[in-house]
Formats: C-alpha cells, sequence, structure tokens
C-alpha cells in the first residue's frame, strides 16, 4: 500500500489505494452502526409518532377548553341579558300603572311583550350552550382519557430505547470517533459519491469486494479486465450494474 506524503503543517496526501481502503473501512464502520441502529428497530419512529400523537391531543384538549370558557362566557351575558329584561318588565309593568292614555299602555305592552320574547330567545339559547357544553365536556374527557394511555405507551417505549441507546452509548462513540478519523482520509468528492450511493441501496452497502469473479453487491460477474483494474487500485471503479464502488478482495484482506 502506497504510505501517505506529510509534512509538518500540511494536510495529508492519501494515495488512491489508501483513499479506497478508507472508503472500505467507512463502510464496515456504518455497517456496525447500522447494526446497532437494527436493535432500536421502529422504536424511534414509534417515539417520535407517540409525540406527535399527544401533542395533537393536547392540542384538541386546549381547544375544546377554549370552546367551554367561550360557551360559559356567553352563557354569562345571556343570564346578564335575562336579568336586564326582567327589570325592563318590571319597570314597564310599574309605568303601565301610571299611563295617561290606551296609546302609552299599548306601547308598553308592547316594549313588555318584545322583552318577554327576549327572555324566551336567550333561554332557548342557554340550553343550547348547556347542550354543547356537554358534549365538548364528554370529547374533553374521551380525548384526556386516551391521551393518559398513549402518555403511558410513549413512556414506556422511550424507556426501552433509552436503555438499548444507553447499552450501545460506548460502542457508538468509538465507531464514531473511528468514522471520523478514517473520513480524514477521504475527500469531499468520494465521501459525497460514498453517502450517495448508500442511500440509494437497500442493504445501506456502497463499497462491496469482488468475490468469485463476481460483484458482492449485485452478484454480476466482473469482466477479468475490469477485474485487473480494480487489483490496482488507481482509481474508484462502480459496478455498473448496482453503481456500488468496487475493491479487490486482496487489498482489504481479512478486513471484513
Amino acid at each position: 500500500m502506497a504510505t501517505a506524503n506529510k509534512k509538518a503543517g500540511d494536510a495529508v496526501d492519501y494515495s488512491m489505494e489508501e483513499k479506497i481502503v478508507a472508503l472500505y473501512e467507512l463502510q464496515c464502520i456504518d455497517c456496525k452502526i447500522d447494526e446497532i441502529n437494527k436493535l432500536k428497530g421502529e422504536l424511534p419512529l414509534e417515539v417520535q409518532d407517540l409525540e406527535d400523537e399527544v401533542a395533537g391531543l393536547q392540542t384538541r384538549i386546549d381547544n375544546i377548553a377554549n370552546e367551554i370558557e367561550e360557551l360559559n362566557l356567553l352563557t354569562k351575558q345571556r343570564k346578564d341579558e335575562i336579568e336586564e329584561a326582567k327589570t325592563l318588565i318590571k319597570r314597564y309593568e310599574e309605568q303601565q300603572r301610571n299611563v295617561r292614555n290606551n296609546r302609552e299602555f299599548d306601547s308598553l305592552s308592547k316594549e313588555i311583550e318584545y322583552q318577554a320574547l327576549e327572555i324566551e330567545l336567550r333561554e332557548k339559547r342557554l340550553k343550547e350552550y348547556a347542550a354543547e357544553i356537554k358534549v365538548k365536556t364528554a370529547q374533553a374527557q374521551e380525548a384526556e382519557s386516551k391521551m393518559k394511555d398513549r402518555q403511558m405507551d410513549l413512556e414506556a417505549k422511550r424507556s426501552e430505547l433509552q436503555s438499548i441507546e444507553q447499552e450501545t452509548a460506548n460502542e457508538v462513540e468509538t465507531l464514531k470517533e473511528q468514522e471520523s478519523n478514517v473520513k480524514s482520509k477521504i475527500d469531499d468528492r468520494l465521501l459525497a459519491a460514498y453517502n450517495r450511493i448508500r442511500s440509494n441501496v437497500r442493504n445501506g452497502l456502497a463499497v462491496v469486494t469482488v468475490k468469485r469473479d463476481a460483484c458482492g453487491g449485485c452478484f454480476n460477474r466482473i469482466p477479468p479486465q475490469r477485474q485487473f483494474e480494480i487489483n490496482q487500485s488507481r482509481k474508484v471503479i462502480v459496478c455498473e450494474y448496482c453503481g456500488r464502488i468496487l475493491v479487490s478482495n486482496e487489498l482489504v484482506g481479512n478486513a471484513e
């Protein structure tokens, strides 16, 4: 393997062979991280979904509470209006006792009749508000009960996820350090290509070896001339079938 040229204070200039080996090492590290993430399974998504659902239920409960508060305010206003109408009716009835003619009496009678209708209308509104409050209170109780269940599920999932993360924290930290060191040997262009390939393949394998004359990713046969170029490690070569980066099995040895 070619040796990296380095001077004091200068960046390391790694050979293409070293970069290819670093890519393979990065793939091995990422595979280990992937395996750890598999232990978590769907837990991170489940936790996120439950958090979103709990937040949605809390918003619903808050909205219902605001609606009930508004209905209570309207209820108070209607009750005040009823009391005001009753006061007016009492005043008009007293005035009727002192009228000087039928025209004044009829006019006051109409006012009394109008206020009585206003009371009837407001009492109808009060019944409607009471019915709405009853419905919304039941909705709030149902949402609160559902939220309580979801919070219990969320705490259980969080606890399970945290347990896995605590058990694997040291290993993940070590792998992240190794990953950082290996990435320092690879230029940004190659890293971008590696990440792009990883995101496009199902198993996350962007770098594979040639085994038994075939691509270690898609298992299609690699022509002898192509294998010769791969073994030379003078440039990055990708599989013409699956697009994965191909490395010599002899180059990486038993690193798999």
